[in-house]
């Protein structure tokens, strides 16, 4: 999500406790992956179309929507390779206020000029990656997620055919690197963790380590919801006998 200047002064947001070091547990009790059949574009279309509503995970964050007065999205791109659908991430650069060297989704605040949710990702995706909006297929949006920093976002799902340049915004994006969705939709790389915060309290959060990159927070908060919904049309189109 882009460090957009915010309506009114704030402090930046860091979380107080180094969220890998932290003890976690394999968040994959009586759940199952989703198989790579799936992440091709058409079988994915029809699995997106079996949805049967959203399943948001209790322990995935994001459920504080107070209002702030500070709507954002983000765009989720699932990149159509040959060896099956990646999902784009991006890694934050060290400098910024917020989240800084965190991987993220792109995105960021949804200005007045925007038509809509989709139209600020599409937007945030362009300006922050270079993704162009002619490569990306947005399939719908999942409800609103709430953040540390007090942002209600709208995540948006689209389908990205292949053959782009990208062109990263060097102030906000250290680095622009895709993850397989296979591994991503399957619970055993799914870790929950537990932190003691600095005033007593506990926090748990997902967290998905792959790679060397350590993706966490909301970006995983969103991820399990997606993988929980995603599973849920699996077992609906199995259940169907499609």
């Amino acid at each position: 999500m882009s460090d957009s200047a915010p309506s009114r002064p704030r402090t930046s947001f860091t979380p107080g406790f180094d969220p890998s070091s932290q003890p976690w547990q394999v968040a994959d009790q009586g759940l199952s992956a989703v198989g790579s059949q799936w992440f091709e574009p058409e079988s994915f279309r029809q699995l997106w179309s079996a949805i049967p509503g959203w399943q948001l995970d209790a322990k995935s964050g994001g459920a504080d929507l107070r209002s702030t007065g500070r709507e954002a999205a983000v765009l989720i791109p699932l990149v159509a390779r040959p060896e099956g659908l990646r999902i784009m991430l991006t890694k934050r650069t060290a400098h910024l206020r917020d989240h800084a060297g965190q991987i993220s989704f792109p995105g960021g605040s949804i200005e007045a000029d925007d038509a809509s949710p989709v139209d600020a990702a599409l937007r945030e995706a362009f300006e922050e990656t270079g993704l162009p909006r002619a490569h990306v297929e947005v399939l719908g949006a999942m409800p609103k997620y709430g953040t540390g920093t007090g942002f209600a976002v709208t995540p948006v799902v689209g389908l990205v055919s292949p053959g782009f340049a990208l062109a990263p915004d060097a102030f906000e994006v250290a680095e622009v690197f895709e993850t397989p969705m296979e591994f991503l939709m399957n619970p055993v790389n799914h870790r929950l963790y537990q932190a003691q915060l600095p005033d007593g309290r506990q926090r748990q959060y997902f967290a998905m380590p792959w790679e060397g990159y350590f993706i966490w927070g909301a970006t995983a908060g969103m991820l399990r919801n997606l993988y929980r919904t995603l599973l849920s049309a699996v077992l609906k189109v199995e259940d169907q006998g499609f």
